[in-house]
């Protein structure tokens, strides 16, 4: 029963057992996600595909990254519950994904700092300037289950508090808030 101010789909959102939290490379998903882990169960898994050389398939030499085998990481996975971050989170069996978006100039500078190659890093700011990762995530899961989050100029703390209103369903779902074409 609500008191007038929620709708019905409000009152029933209440917390999400699975969550993805996800975004282009660069955006802040680690580091705010593990600020979550007292709280909740949060499966770094980009960690659980680089130690484990069966959930991944190849090295791409030319980025210098692993491709997981998207089968043996959901069979590694099992019936898991809490958050999934990674940039490919959004490709699993989900309640709400979170898409962590930040202006593309950050990402490359970013990325730059942490030692990725300048095509790297100009690869992952034109993808976040795409909208490529929140486009899989609305195709994939629906727009009623995408929370976008602007990480651009909030603290990790900040960020932190803004995807656990998502798992919680204290936030509305907001696929499509956040425009970075102009980078283009």
């Amino acid at each position: 029963m609500t008191d007038g101010s929620e709708t019905p789909d409000d009152a029933n959102r209440g917390r999400a057992d699975r969550v993805a939290v996800t975004g282009t490379p660069g955006t802040g998903k680690s580091t705010a996600t593990t600020l979550l882990e007292g709280e909740y169960d949060v499966i770094h898994l980009n960690d659980r595909i680089k130690s484990d050389d069966g959930l991944w398939t190849e090295r791409d030499a030319d980025r210098d990254t692993l491709v997981a085998d998207l089968d043996a990481v959901r069979e590694h996975l099992g019936d898991w519950t809490g958050v999934l971050d990674s940039h490919l989170a959004h490709r699993f069996d989900i309640d709400r994904v979170v898409v962590l978006r930040c202006r593309p100039e950050t990402i490359e500078s970013r990325l730059e700092a942490r030692g990725e190659s300048a095509e790297t890093a100009a690869e992952n700011a034109e993808s976040e300037a795409l909208d490529v990762i929140l486009s899989e995530a609305v195709a994939e899961h629906g727009p009623e289950n995408v929370y976008e989050v602007d990480a651009t100029d909030r603290d990790p703390d900040g960020v932190a508090d803004a995807i656990r209103a998502a798992i919680e369903g204290e936030r509305e779902p907001s696929a499509g808030t956040v425009d970075f074409i102009d980078y283009i």
